[in-house]
């Protein structure tokens, strides 16, 4: 594969765990921070994904109504608690 470098100031608190966790890990500074933003990216790219289908559900009208879902909410842990609300579509 290949490897471009890239150079970041971080704090030096931040680095001083990442010097940690190399020496705890026997593993290179260097995976141990390509594994952490690959984590971090991966996870960015799910919320960007999920927010343009919650957009895409707000543009196509799949809303529940916001009374539903406190008194959804206040019913969890009592003997009768109601079903999960569900979008109008």
């Amino acid at each position: 594969m290949a490897t471009k470098v890239l150079t970041a100031a971080l704090p030096e608190e931040l680095a001083d765990k990442v010097d940690d966790l190399a020496v705890k890990l026997n593993r290179p500074k260097e995976s141990i921070v390509s594994e952490a933003l690959s984590t971090w990216m991966e996870l960015e790219e799910q919320r960007h994904r999920l927010i343009l289908e919650g957009l895409a559900d707000v543009d196509a009208g799949r809303l529940v109504d916001h009374e539903a879902i406190p008194a959804w909410a206040e019913s969890l842990g009592t003997a009768h608690p109601l079903p999960l609300p569900q979008p109008k579509e």
